[in-house]
C-alpha cells in the first residue's frame, strides 16, 4: 500500500499545492468490496487511482452489499462503498442519509442492474418476432427441455435468490405452464452458468433468468424479453417478490439502481478533486461485462482486472481524472 506523500517543490506553483493538500486531505480511506466480481473490481479500481493518482492510503475491506450499507448509513464505515445496490435496503439508506452519516455519489453503472429471461442473440436474430416473454411462449419447440424435448423450459435461478423468487411468479403470471413450459431449477449459480454456457456453445436454443453485468453476458451475447407490460410497483411488492404467492400478475422487472456509496466524513475531508473523481467514475454495462469475461477466462483477480482496464482503456478512465492524477497512474502502470 502506498503511502501518502509528505512533501512538495515550490516550483509545482499554487495550483499544483492545492491539489496536493487535496490529496492529503484524504488520507487513510476504507473502500469495501462487495462478494460479486464488478464490485471486486472496482473497488480495486478506485484503490489504483485514490493512491496513485491522488495519494491515498487505500485499504480494501471484504464484505457484502447488506452489512455494508447498513454499517455505512449507521456509523459512517467504511469509507466507499463503490458498486451500491441502494434498492436492496431503500430505508436503511434514507435514514443514514437523513442522519448525516452517508451520500450518494453518482453512479458507476448508470444502465443499472438488468434482471430478467434472456435468450441467446443467435435466437432471436433467427426469429426477430420473439421479442417479449409472451413472444416466447409462443414458442416452446425453439427452448427445449433436456429431459423432456416436447416441453419448453425456462431455467431458473437457484433457491434462496431474489430473482429466482420473481421468475417463479412470473412464470405463473404469464401462464407459462400452461403453454407447454416446464421451470427447471439450476440448483446453484454454478448450474445455472454452466447450463446457458453448454447451450450457448452448442448453438442451442434456451430461455433462462440472468442479470447484467456479468462476465457471462460478456462472454456469451444475450437477448434480454421485454416484460410487454409497464411496471406496477406496488404489484412487484404485493406479490412479484413474495415467494409462495397464489395470484401473481405480469409485470415488468424494475431496473436497479446502482450508486457509489461515501460516508458522510469522508466526504468532507476528501477534497474536491477526489470526490470530483467519484462522481464521473462509470462504466457502461458492455465494458464491465467483456472485462469480467477476460477476468474469468485468465482466472484473474480484481487487482488484475483494474490493472488491465487501466492500461487497455485510457481513453474512458482519463476522463474521470485530473490531468496531473492521469500523469502519476500511468507512470505507475
Amino acid at each position: 500500500m502506498n503511502k501518502l506523500l509528505a512533501s512538495t517543490t515550490l516550483a509545482f506553483g499554487l495550483l499544483a499545492g492545492a491539489s496536493v493538500s487535496h490529496a492529503a486531505g484524504c488520507g487513510s480511506v476504507t473502500i469495501a468490496s462487495m462478494s460479486w466480481q464488478s464490485a471486486e473490481v472496482l473497488s480495486n479500481l478506485d484503490k489504483v487511482i485514490l493512491e496513485e493518482g491522488y495519494g491515498c492510503d487505500a485499504e480494501i475491506t471484504v464484505g457484502d452489499a447488506v452489512p455494508t450499507m447498513t454499517s455505512m448509513s449507521e456509523k459512517g464505515q467504511p469509507d466507499i462503498a463503490p458498486e451500491a445496490w441502494v434498492d436492496l435496503l431503500p430505508e436503511v439508506i434514507k435514514h443514514g442519509e437523513e442522519a448525516g452519516k452517508v451520500i450518494k455519489v453518482g453512479s458507476p453503472l448508470p444502465d443499472g442492474g438488468i434482471q430478467g429471461w434472456w435468450i441467446p442473440k443467435y435466437i432471436a436474430d433467427a426469429h426477430p418476432d420473439i421479442k417479449t416473454i409472451a413472444d416466447a411462449l409462443k414458442h416452446p419447440e425453439l427452448f427445449p427441455d433436456a429431459e423432456e424435448p416436447s416441453k419448453g423450459a425456462v431455467i431458473n435461478g437457484p433457491q434462496g435468490w431474489g430473482g429466482t423468487i420473481v421468475t417463479t411468479n412470473l412464470f405463473k403470471a404469464y401462464g407459462a405452464e400452461k403453454a407447454g413450459f416446464k421451470l427447471v431449477d439450476s440448483g446453484s449459480a454454478a448450474g445455472l452458468d454452466g447450463a446457458i454456457a453448454k447451450g450457448y456453445e452448442r448453438k442451442e436454443g434456451f430461455l433462462a433468468y440472468y442479470w447484467s453485468p456479468t462476465s457471462l453476458l460478456g462472454k456469451y451475447e444475450m437477448v434480454k424479453l421485454a416484460h410487454g407490460v409497464p411496471f406496477d410497483a406496488a404489484e412487484w411488492k404485493r406479490c412479484n417478490t413474495v415467494a409462495d404467492c397464489a395470484n401473481p400478475k405480469e409485470n415488468d422487472w424494475p431496473i436497479d439502481h446502482i450508486v457509489t456509496l461515501v460516508a458522510k466524513p469522508f466526504s468532507d475531508r476528501a477534497g474536491p478533486e477526489v470526490m470530483d473523481y467519484l462522481k464521473k467514475r462509470s462504466w457502461s454495462n458492455d465494458t464491465v461485462n467483456k472485462l469480467m469475461a477476460w477476468m474469468t477466462d485468465n482466472q484473474a483477480t480484481g487487482v488484475d482486472g483494474a490493472k488491465h482496464f487501466l492500461k487497455e482503456n485510457e481513453d474512458v478512465w482519463t476522463k474521470w481524472v485530473s490531468p496531473e492524477a492521469a500523469k502519476k497512474i500511468k507512470a505507475s502502470l
